[in-house]
């Protein structure tokens, strides 16, 4: 679900231009739902928080989706862990926007 106050996010993305999102997820506990969080780097705001039963590509793929159909800016980028349906995911929904990892996943996903 988007977060309530539409005006005031898209009046925050609507002066810098431009956003790059960050995309986790978090599972309290194995088998349970995943809540996945989409936030702008830039200015810090969560844009859109949902949970999922699957973590599937596909279904991140349409979170990304969702975002990119709301929002009145360019997206720049997409930061996330190295988890392969989130990368996937990205490819799907933003072929052209950068993909990077986070500094603190980076070293994790090179073991």
């Amino acid at each position: 679900m988007w977060l309530k106050d539409h005006k005031r996010l898209k009046a925050i993305f609507k002066n810098q231009g431009r956003v790059i999102l960050a995309i986790d997820g978090m599972q309290p506990e194995i088998g349970h739902e995943v809540l996945w969080v989409i936030r702008d780097c830039l200015s810090g705001e969560i844009i859109l928080a949902k949970t999922l039963l699957s973590s599937r590509n596909e279904d991140l793929a349409a979170l990304l989706l969702e975002v990119t159909n709301i929002l009145d800016v360019p997206i720049d980028g997409v930061v996330s862990d190295g988890q392969q349906s989130i990368r996937k995911a990205v490819r799907l929904a933003l072929p052209r926007i950068a993909h990077g990892l986070c500094h603190y996943h980076y070293p994790q996903s090179c073991n």
